[in-house]
């Protein structure tokens, strides 16, 4: 046994009566909570809807781990079509056997599936879940450490990894200690998940270039651990599938965070919390003034008609009453004064 080296665990299932608890389903398990509970925080503190994380992390985690598993299917087929081997392990999941781009691929529909029903965009909620998935990833990788897989070459390293004869890759019998690549992408995955908070906090990014910015610091460090991992896989042109697939996806990764940037040129609303016409809160203001601007409406069409008349007919009574008074004093004026004025003509004519 080589000093300091990791053990091998003693144990990968164990018993509560007749059910089984498996450690690779805790780590995924525990994973899921810590990157629910990591969107939940980071999605508030954005302004979106709290109370909406639960149906989105619902949706991504049955897309996720559905598409994680038929891709491990489709590019591992051999171990489970054939001769000699049994298909319905198709369905033992808790055996290990998940694929990340399977589970990126899937649940990422899951994602925008849930989006569209809440009315949310998905760029703002990618860029909430970018460092929690980094930090799923780096607990589920303890899965393949209790199952003892998916380890590297041999090494005597002093951090080496000891694996049980019973889980050496054939080929590989006589070897005791190997590169532990769980460990190694554990702690890429972490240091990832910090790499993104500075990136957010120093650059004036776009809704969606941290996701983007995610999927090229994760594939990154798979391109190398996947040049490490000696269990069966596919190869082209002397390369693993893997490790393709991870060249691929990074190369797209790094022009979604050009494009976006152009975008968001294009349309500055693509960093809102709502897709158009979503928002509630704009709605409620919108029906609000719909209504005052009916509540007026209503006004002018309850006038009374008297009120809409004339204003001449409208005049005040008392003042027609002091001018038809002050005709009549006039009139009554003049009357005396003609009587006065006849008067005194009769008394200075001849008899």
């Amino acid at each position: 046994m080589v000093p300091l080296s990791i053990p091998s665990p003693s144990d990968s299932v164990w018993h509560i009566g007749p059910v089984p608890i498996r450690a690779y389903a805790i780590a995924i398990i525990i994973g899921i909570l810590l990157a629910w509970y990591i969107l939940d925080r980071r999605y508030r503190a954005k302004g979106g809807p709290g109370e909406a994380t639960v149906d989105i992390a619902m949706w991504a985690v049955v897309f996720g781990i559905l598409g994680a598993r038929i891709y491990h299917v489709i590019t591992d087929n051999q171990l489970y079509f054939g001769p000699g081997r049994n298909p319905i392990k198709v369905l033992y999941i808790w055996e290990g056997g998940l694929g990340i781009w399977g589970a990126i691929t899937l649940g990422g529909v899951g994602v925008y599936l849930a989006c569209r029903r809440l009315g949310l965009r998905l760029a703002p909620v990618a860029d909430a879940l970018a460092p929690g998935l980094l930090v799923a990833q780096a607990v589920g990788r303890i899965g393949n450490y209790f199952n003892q897989e998916l380890y590297g070459k041999p090494t005597d390293v002093p951090w080496a990894l000891e694996v049980d004869s019973a889980h050496r890759v054939a080929g590989y019998a006589a070897e005791a200690t190997f590169h532990p690549t769980f460990l190694y992408e554990l702690l890429w995955c972490l240091a990832g998940a910090l790499v993104l908070l500075w990136l957010e906090r120093r650059f004036d990014l776009v809704a969606g270039q941290l996701f983007a910015a995610y999927v090229m610091v994760y594939t990154a460090g798979r391109m190398w651990i996947e040049t490490l991992r000696i269990d069966t896989a596919h190869h082209i042109l002397g390369l693993r599938l893997n490790v393709w697939t991870a060249i691929i996806v990074f190369l797209g990764g790094l022009i979604a965070l050009v494009l976006l940037r152009r975008r968001y040129r294009e349309h500055p609303d693509a960093n809102d919390i709502w897709r158009a016409g979503k928002d509630p809160s704009r709605e409620d203001s919108g029906s609000d003034r719909a209504e005052d601007a009916h509540d007026g409406q209503d006004d002018v069409d309850g006038e009374d008609p008297a009120e809409s008349e004339d204003p001449a007919e409208d005049e005040d009574p008392d003042v027609e009453d002091t001018s038809a008074e002050g005709e009549d004093d006039s009139a009554h004026s003049d009357t005396e004064e003609s009587a006065s004025s006849g008067a005194d003509h009769s008394a200075h004519s001849p008899a």
